[in-house]
C-alpha cells in the first residue's frame, strides 16, 4: 500500500523498551527515489534531539494506531551518533550511523537494499558484510563494492525541502509538490502529488510517477 509522507508525520516511533519520538520528516535518496531514513523528534527524554531511524530497522507497522516499531533500544538511540539533520548528511555519516546500529551498507548491491527490494531483508542472514565476507559472498564483493562507493556524492534530499517545488512540462508550468506517495514495504517513492490549482481548473491533485 502506499502512504504520504505528511500522514507519516507525528507517528510514533517504539524501540523495544519504549517510545522514541515522533516522526517529523523523511531524507531519500533522489537517485533511487528510496527513503533512506526517517528524522524523528526525541521530545523531552532526549531535549528534543532528532534522530535519524533507519527503515532497515522497522518491523511490521501499525498503520491503524499509526505506531513504527523498530528493533533497536532506546539506549542505543541514545548513545547513536548525533548527526545534524538541518544541514546534508554526508556519507562518511551515514558510515559512522550504519556500523553503530551494524547495519550493512544499502549502496553497492543489486537492489534498492543491497541485493535487495526490501529494507527488513538486509539483515536476514547478514554476516557482517562491512568486514567479512560469507557463504554467499566469498570474496567479499559485495563489501568491497560498497566501500568503492563511500567516497560518492550525496543524493539524499528532505522532503520538506522539496515540498511547494514547481514541476515543469515540457511545455509550461504543472504546477508545485504537495507530498510524495511512498510505498509501505520497500520505502520506494512511488508518485509525487501536485497541486495544479493554478492552471487546472477544478483539479487540485495529480499523481506524477516516478
Amino acid at each position: 500500500m502506499l502512504r504520504t509522507v505528511k500522514h507519516m508525520e507525528d507517528y510514533v516511533i517504539s524501540a523495544t523498551d519504549g517510545n522514541i519520538g515522533h516522526v517529523k520528516d523523511v531524507y531519500f535518496d533522489d537517485e533511487t527515489w528510496c527513503v533512506r531514513y526517517l528524522v524523528v523528534d526525541t521530545g523531552t527524554w532526549l531535549s528534543s534531539r532528532k534522530v535519524l531511524i533507519s527503515p532497515i530497522s522497522i518491523g511490521q507497522a501499525n498503520w491503524a494506531g499509526k505506531q513504527l516499531p523498530v528493533s533497536i533500544t532506546k539506549e542505543q538511540v541514545e548513545n547513536s551518533p548525533d548527526i545534524n539533520t538541518q544541514t546534508p548528511v554526508s556519507r562518511q555519516q551515514e558510515i559512522r550511523l550504519l556500523k553503530y546500529y551494524g547495519y550493512p551498507y544499502y549502496w553497492g548491491g543489486y537492489g534498492m537494499w543491497g541485493d535487495s527490494v526490501y529494507p527488513n531483508l538486509m539483515l536476514t542472514g547478514y554476516v557482517d558484510l562491512v568486514s567479512r565476507p560469507n557463504d554467499e559472498d566469498p570474496q567479499g564483493v559485495r563489501a568491497v563494492k560498497a566501500e568503492q562507493h563511500q567516497d560518492d556524492d550525496m543524493h539524499l534530499r528532505s522532503s520538506q525541502a522539496v515540498i511547494d517545488y514547481r514541476i515543469h512540462a515540457s511545455d509550461g508550468d504543472i504546477g508545485h509538490i504537495e507530498d510524495l506517495l511512498i510505498d509501505e514495504e520497500t520505502w520506494a517513492i512511488r508518485y509525487l502529488i501536485v497541486n495544479t490549482s493554478n492552471w487546472w481548473l477544478g483539479h487540485q491533485e495529480i499523481g506524477l510517477k516516478m
